[in-house]
């Protein structure tokens, strides 16, 4: 009876770290992903609205906060996202001031 409870035990406690893992990591890949529709409309022609300032400056002052956390918990897998994401947010942004 022992072995069961903590068999279940230890699957209930991974499961609700696997889960809040995951859920992390999706918040911060739809927070980098928000603004690449519209950059990529402007990019290929297609449209010549670039998302406004407002909503460019919350999504990267969130992606920090949630760098920053990744960073102090040494969470290697947010870190890496979130950096690469940073990166190519960076490329594209700069392919349109500078093209």
């Amino acid at each position: 009876m022992t072995f069961y409870h903590n068999f279940k035990e230890y699957i209930s406690n991974r499961f609700k770290t696997v889960t809040a893992d995951t859920l992390g990591w999706l918040a911060s890949l739809t927070l980098l992903s928000s603004t690449v529709p519209s950059i990529l409309a402007v990019l290929s022609g297609i449209s010549d609205k670039l998302p406004n300032l407002e909503i460019v400056l919350f999504v990267w002052s969130a992606l920090l906060l949630l760098f920053v956390r990744a960073v102090i918990l040494k969470d290697q897998l947010n870190t890496l996202t979130i950096g690469i994401g940073f990166i190519i947010q960076s490329v594209l942004l700069s392919l349109i001031f500078f093209r």
